[in-house]
């Protein structure tokens, strides 16, 4: 196994997963983590997010057509994308117990991991625009 140290690049990078519910992409990390660090470059933020996923320390999340976005709550849970602002939202609890059991009473083995993604237009969306389009 690969030892990562500490940086204090790094943990600027991890601070921002941790401190947002957005799912920021590679480059909206990089626009913050920049006022901190303007040095940094966009590479070492890509390096810095791939580290942290491979160590199971946050989740690469690559179901939309744009650029993969990253989420710190690594337990399994499914997420709501509007499809008109693009906004990632986390789906409650209850949803996925829900679902899994319902699921499991059915499949032919065990369920090891599964993702499961919502598409619609968001409340917010909807009252701004006062139509679903």
């Amino acid at each position: 196994m690969k030892v990562v140290k500490n940086s204090k690049k790094r943990d600027a990078v991890r601070a921002y997963i941790m401190g947002t519910d957005s799912h920021p992409t590679a480059e909206e990390i990089y626009a913050k983590v920049r006022t901190i660090f303007p040095r940094i470059s966009l590479g070492t933020v890509y390096r810095n997010l791939n580290q942290m996923e491979e160590s199971g320390e946050i989740k690469r999340l690559s179901f939309t057509d744009g650029p993969d976005h990253y989420d710190y709550n690594t337990s399994t849970h499914y997420h709501y994308i509007c499809r008109k602002c693009g906004r990632i939202y986390d789906m409650p609890t209850g949803v996925k117990d829900a679902i899994l059991k319902a699921v499991e009473a059915g499949a032919p083995g065990t369920v090891e991991s599964h993702d499961l993604v919502f598409y619609g237009v968001c409340n917010e969306c909807r009252n701004s625009s006062g139509n679903l389009l």
